[in-house]
């Protein structure tokens, strides 16, 4: 690959826009509810997922429920999307505080992460 396609790919890659907002596993079994917040879906979903895959996820609880139904006992879900406008801005404080409202909705839901 050349110099210039290269600079072109990375250029790219910083302006892409990644689905950002609170993501949902839910033990279809249990009821049983875990929310998080994400700076990109897609990757987060695909990192739990290894991590509960190899037994290494340190929410002991869905670990546990992950271990017991698989990968078919969970809905995976996006439940409250971000809009922004600025890729590079931190929305850290907004998405915890559309995981708060999320988890003061619903009486099953609790934090993937501590």
């Amino acid at each position: 690959m050349d110099i210039k396609r290269k600079k072109e790919l990375l250029e790219a890659y910083k302006n892409r826009r990644p689905e950002m907002g609170v993501i949902s596993y839910c033990c279809r079994e249990t009821g049983e509810v875990f929310l998080g917040i994400s700076k990109d879906t897609k990757a987060d979903f695909n990192s739990t997922n290894i991590k509960l895959s190899a037994d290494w996820h340190p929410n002991k609880q869905l670990q546990e429920l992950w271990n017991k139904y698989g990968l078919s006992g969970f809905e995976l879900s996006v439940i409250e999307m971000l809009k922004y406008d600025d890729p590079n801005e931190d929305h850290t404080a907004k998405l915890e505080s559309l995981r708060e409202q999320c988890i003061a909705s619903n009486p099953n839901a609790r934090r993937i992460w501590r």
